[in-house]
């Protein structure tokens, strides 16, 4: 019997979906979005490459991944990475066209030129009256159907002069309301060609651009005449006495960002600040929850003691409970006037500690939760690796009458590090960026006022970062991109200096026993 041949609908489906990748190419292509764009494409490629080569059999079942690891995780450390090299900021958020067509988009009132208009119904229609005012006459628009004229397709109006008004009904202001987002959309065009444009439910007023552009690229303001001509290296239409326009442009900036972070001063001593203590906040936690897991492992494994799982249990309630809830009560407890906390520091030793006001006693609480909430996790896996030990190593041992202190030392630690290394590290690179502690118990505080950016006692370096981001007045996303970079350089650094230190630990000549 031959082989089944074969599915015949492979090529067609692999077709379709590339053609379907190529539009949305296209469309983030035309939405600006060119790196996403660039990226769906060559995934496109790729696939069709794949399913076309008689060989790639196993690479069709792993391109899926691969293609979601380069969309969810490849793209956004790429993203983020360029936008350190450019001015992204709460100011300076469009490109450059879309910058230079929101100014001279920009209208301006001429001042005491309102007029009064309403809206009068006439044979099934509307039509909009501006009542004489002075030397102008009356105005009055074309019939205006509303079933033919949608608020999404605005179009040029002309009024022409009429001796009166329209004799039918005038709309109430709950009808002229409905109309408001319509008769804004509208360009009104009066006989002198001037545009008028609705300003509220009575009055409508002649505008004109309050910017125009110049043949050089520069934009004139039609009220005072002043210039401002496109600062390439600031983002922004300037002026020569150094006034700028808003909205600014995006525009690249190479390495301004992490010189300011490492060259100057007022960025780089509160940025190697915030390095330091997010090392030392990391490391004391892993730790401090290591010691005290472990320490509560190997009691709770003593055959003697009663009760184990009764106190097993208890021991473990702090991690079953939501951590944001524990740390917002741990924020009542330790407040300086009500929390109990201070209560009883108070009542024993008559002390009542600024936990959120001194930097260093910031610190230690934020350790002293940090570990209040890790250590559980870490005893129940300690306890699980202890019990893995085989008991013939216990009596063994036990029969060469080894301490308790030499059992562990030349027993217990060396089976249970070896499998507990890599988790140590991931719980270093987790604390790392522990952004949910420091956000909700000290919000980074307390501040400092000596810096040029945003930054307090307790902040570490993702927290900073996301003060720069959302928190400065200027939102400078663009330096907070830089800041994550370095972080994440930094943690890869990190990490790869612990894995390669822990290979001691794989050595199989590595001698056990008391």
């Amino acid at each position: 019997m031959s082989a089944a041949p074969a599915w015949a609908g492979r090529p067609l489906l692999v077709a379709l979906s590339a053609a379907a990748l190529l539009a949305g190419a296209l469309q983030l292509h035309r939405a600006g979005q060119s790196l996403l764009a660039t990226l769906l494409l060559a995934l496109a490629g790729l696939a069709v490459a794949v399913h076309a080569w008689p060989r790639g059999g196993p690479w069709r079942y792993l391109l899926p991944g691969l293609a979601a690891a380069a969309v969810f995780v490849v793209f956004p450390m790429l993203y983020t990475v360029g936008l350190g090299f450019t001015n992204f900021s709460a100011r300076n958020l469009l490109e450059p066209e879309r910058a230079r067509a929101q100014l001279l988009d920009e209208r301006v009132v001429e001042p005491g030129s309102e007029r009064a208009y309403a809206l009068h119904a006439e044979g099934g229609a509307w039509r909009l009256w501006l009542a004489p005012q002075g030397a102008s006459p009356g105005l009055l628009s074309e019939p205006l159907q509303p079933a033919a004229d949608a608020p999404t397709a605005p179009q040029d109006r002309r009024l022409s002069p009429a001796a009166q008004a329209p004799g039918g009904r005038t709309a109430t202001p709950a009808e002229r309301a409905a109309w408001m987002p319509w008769l804004r959309a509208q360009r009104w065009l009066d006989p002198e060609g001037r545009v008028l444009a609705v300003q509220s439910l009575r009055d409508l007023a002649p505008v004109r651009q309050l910017y125009q552009a110049r043949a050089d690229g520069a934009l004139v303001d039609t009220l005072g005449g002043q210039v401002f001509r496109p600062d390439d290296a600031a983002g922004f239409y300037t002026s020569e006495a150094g006034e700028r326009l808003q909205p600014g442009y995006r525009v690249g900036v190479g390495l301004a960002h992490y010189q300011r972070l490492l060259g100057e001063p007022r960025f780089r001593e509160p940025f190697l600040g915030v390095f330091a203590w997010t090392v030392a906040f990391s490391a004391l936690t892993v730790l401090g929850v290591t010691a005290l897991g472990l320490l509560l492992a190997v009691l709770l494994d003593w055959p003697a003691l009663e009760g184990r799982a009764a106190y097993r249990l208890v021991l473990f309630l702090p991690y079953a409970v939501p951590g944001f809830i524990s740390i917002l009560v741990f924020k009542g407890l330790f407040n300086q006037n009500l929390g109990e906390v201070n209560l009883i520091l108070h009542g024993l030793f008559g002390i009542r500690p600024a936990w959120f006001t001194d930097p260093t006693l910031a610190r230690a609480m934020l350790l002293m939760v940090n570990v209040w909430l890790g250590f559980p996790y870490m005893m129940v896996l300690c306890s699980g690796l202890i019990q893995s030990i085989p008991a013939d190593l216990k009596e063994a041992s036990a029969v060469m009458g080894a301490s308790p202190w030499t059992h562990f030392r030349r027993v217990t630690l060396p089976l249970i590090l070896r499998p507990l290394t890599p988790l140590l590290i991931s719980a270093f690179a987790f604390n790392f960026n522990n952004f949910v502690l420091v956000s909700l118990l000290t919000g980074g505080g307390p501040d400092r006022v000596d810096t040029g950016l945003p930054v307090g006692g307790t902040d570490i370096l993702v927290s900073y970062t996301w003060r720069i981001a959302f928190q400065d007045s200027g939102q400078q996303f663009g330096l907070a991109a830089a800041v994550s970079t370095v972080v994440f350089g930094l943690v890869a650094a990190i990490t790869l200096v612990q894995m390669r230190v822990s290979r001691v630990h794989d050595d199989p000549r590595r001698r056990v026993g008391p």
